[in-house]
């Protein structure tokens, strides 16, 4: 499957709104992995990667490295709930967002630029305990890339 023309691993994408991230095999083939809302962990989804290759329009479409994490770090602090620096950090992103909200105004490119900090932080963040937890699609070093 990585042999398709133009494929570069690791790629990311948008899947009916939830965030995939296509990785590279020891053996050259990919594994493809979604975020799971109801664990901030990665699930298995390797038998959508011609669907999401195939598809893209619509409702998939090909993110950055960037892109994908801030989308991830968006569905996490949307939908997970919890204690700790994370989650703290997720508090302080909704405020902000909250206050923008309740003052009918977009995020002033400040307000955007500390929010876009804010998830790079949680993302590696949240990666890295999934690492220690044993999550085979963890990854924090994502973050790093700013394609």
């Amino acid at each position: 499957m990585s042999d398709e023309p133009g494929l570069a691993l690791p790629a990311y994408f948008s899947y009916y709104r939830s965030p995939v991230k296509m990785v590279a095999t020891a053996e050259g083939g990919l594994t493809a992995w979604r975020l799971s809302i109801d664990t901030g962990g990665w699930e298995p989804v390797t038998h959508l990667a011609d669907e999401i290759l195939f598809a893209i329009g619509g409702e998939v479409s090909v993110l950055t490295a960037d892109q994908f994490v801030q989308r991830t770090e968006h569905d996490r602090g949307r939908y997970l709930e919890g204690e700790g620096p994370v989650f703290a950090l997720y508090e302080t992103v909704q405020a902000i967002e909250d206050s923008a909200a309740a003052e009918r105004r977009h995020l002033t490119a400040r307000e955007q630029a500390l929010i876009s900090g804010i998830r790079r932080r949680t993302f590696v963040m949240f990666e890295e305990e999934l690492q220690r937890a044993g999550d085979p699609g963890a990854d924090p070093t994502i973050a790093d890339s700013q394609a």
